[in-house]
């Protein structure tokens, strides 16, 4: 009998505890019972140090990428942006999930005798009751609960047969869903569409890498296109200068009026201006690029001058650019896409839901429930008839009520079914009607997400082979613009030409050498631009997303 109620009670505790792996690990009692700390630690940034060269922050663009991955505080806030759809998925899992109650009372009662045959002037009873169940839904869509409770009554009163009486049950009940909810597929939907979900949120969540990394990369070129700029106004203030100086050579020789020099003044102090705006630009600018890499944060490198070692010159190219391939590369490897068609696969399984939820309720129900009874039995002696007769105390206690119960000599079992049949139910047929419709809209803004990609990469297309066209015309412009000052110069210089026509040829020469700088820079953004529109930006420069 004792092997019997050992082997019983490890079946029961197997059974309850077979879900929660965790529950006697002092994990378990670490993550349930320790103190949240909500104090959050921020990393400083890295690698700045290996990419200092004689006191100066010296970046090409791959180190500069490599600072803005592992810095740049936008991109850290998008990798949180999955622990939600991670979280949603272990919520899901905690639809089965078993659960222990476990209950203990003690009730001490004084009454007044309702008979005279209780033989006390005041009845005390004193009632303990103890339960303990598991309760757990399976993936299969069975619901068991296992049970086991006993009781200790005692009281001064005659009437009694047991006291103190012991009283044990074990039941095992289950719940078995024929048509709603039934089987495996129907109770994963949640963790199917939570699944699905977090896949879409990591599409979602490499748009966003590629729109950061697309923005930190026009942020370098910007800061190019600054300092070429500068080179270009330090240019034509030395030109200007220069100008200025055999002007200044012919006053003091007398060759020329006071009066003409003021128009070399006025161009020398206008590129002054020029040289000082594009020097304050460049440092708005580089104050931006140490915002992406992170630097701004650390005390010791946001006071480095930066030096970029990437050039503006174009890589020439001669090979056109196939569109439809371009298209294709698009339709494979965009995040957004990906993303619109993942919501596909989660109206397929909110249809299921939704269809699911029409179904009538219909379950098979059973129950098996064993009893024991024990304690103290008091009797009367040789006449129980003879109100007279002494009491006779047989000895006994919580062994024979656990007997009992393991002898299943005392039991009762039931099975049935269980019907629950809505006459009508408008809110799940609603819920249907919804979950088509989504899939409608989804399936259109697939195909709008498909159109809308195709335009976005044949103009982008077009826009880089403009912008290469007008690097070569910007060159070519730019030449005859030297041709021009030169011209110009040696005519000033034998007398034939006029002071007015060497600062026109000057400001011709600054504007073609800003459009070759300023299209040499737009065609790299349009590459950009193109990379970003196709979806392979992040794998052009090597960057890797690892969660």
């Amino acid at each position: 009998m004792l092997l019997r109620t050992l082997i019983t009670g490890i079946l029961i505790a197997a059974g309850a505890f077979a879900q929660t792996s965790s529950f006697p690990k002092p994990s378990y009692f670490r993550e349930t019972f320790s103190k949240t700390q909500p104090k959050v630690e921020l990393k400083d940034p890295v690698r700045l140090k290996d990419f200092v060269v004689a006191d100066k922050l010296e970046l090409s663009l791959k180190n500069y990428l490599a600072l803005v991955a592992a810095n740049n505080t936008d991109i850290q806030i998008q990798m949180l942006s999955l622990e939600t759809p991670k979280n949603a998925i272990l919520r899901a899992f905690g639809a089965w999930d078993p659960r222990a109650i476990a209950q203990f009372t003690t009730t001490n009662a004084t009454t007044p005798p309702i008979s005279t045959l209780e033989g006390a002037a005041v009845v005390k009873t004193l009632a303990q009751p103890l339960s303990m169940t598991v309760t757990q839904t399976l993936s299969t869509g069975t619901t068991y609960t296992a049970s086991w409770g006993g009781a200790k009554n005692t009281s001064n009163s005659s009437n009694n047969f047991y006291n103190p009486a012991i009283t044990s049950n074990m039941a095992i009940a289950f719940s078995q869903p024929l048509l709603q909810n039934r089987g495996s597929y129907v109770n994963h939907l949640n963790l199917m569409v939570a699944r699905s979900r977090l896949k879409g949120s990591e599409f979602n969540q490499t748009s966003q890498f590629i729109t950061l990394i697309s923005n930190a990369e026009n942020a370098y070129w910007d800061v190019v296109l600054a300092r070429e700029n500068l080179r270009v106004a330090l240019s034509a203030e030395d030109t200007a200068g220069k100008f200025l100086a055999l002007q200044q050579q012919q006053l003091e020789l007398g060759a020329l009026s006071p009066l003409d020099i003021y128009q070399a003044e006025q161009t020398m102090a206008s590129r002054k201006l020029d040289v000082a705006q594009a020097r304050f630009r460049l440092v708005q600018l580089e104050d931006i690029l140490r915002k992406q890499i992170g630097a701004d944060l650390d005390p010791s490198a946001r006071s480095l001058p930066i030096v970029l070692t990437e050039t503006v010159e174009v890589p020439t190219t001669s090979d056109a650019i196939d569109r439809e391939e371009m298209v294709t590369r698009a339709n494979t490897t965009r995040p957004d896409l990906k993303a619109a068609s993942q919501n596909l696969d989660i109206d397929d399984l909110s249809i299921a839901q939704s269809k699911n939820a029409l179904l009538p309720n219909l379950a098979l129900i059973g129950n098996y429930t064993a009893n024991g009874r024990g304690g103290v039995l008091v009797i009367r002696g040789q006449n129980p008839n003879l109100p007279s007769s002494p009491f006779v105390s047989i000895p006994g206690g919580l062994p024979d009520a656990l007997s009992q119960m393991f002898g299943f000599g005392f039991s009762s079992y039931q099975l049935g079914l269980r019907l629950n049949l809505p006459i009508r139910n408008r809110a799940a047929s609603a819920d249907m009607a919804d979950a088509l419709v989504r899939k409608k809209q989804d399936a259109l803004t697939l195909r709008n997400t498909q159109q809308g990609i195709r335009l976005q990469v044949l103009n982008a297309i077009t826009i880089l082979e403009s912008s290469r066209e007008s690097v070569k015309l910007a060159k070519v412009a730019l030449d005859y613009a030297e041709k021009n000052l030169d011209a110009a110069n040696k005519k000033y210089e034998l007398g034939t030409g006029l002071q007015l026509d060497v600062s026109n040829a000057q400001d011709r020469k600054v504007q073609a050498e800003s459009q070759v700088v300023s299209n040499a820079i737009q065609v790299r953004k349009n590459l950009i631009n193109l990379l970003v529109q196709t979806g392979s930006l992040l794998d052009e420069r090597g960057i890797v997303i690892q969660p």
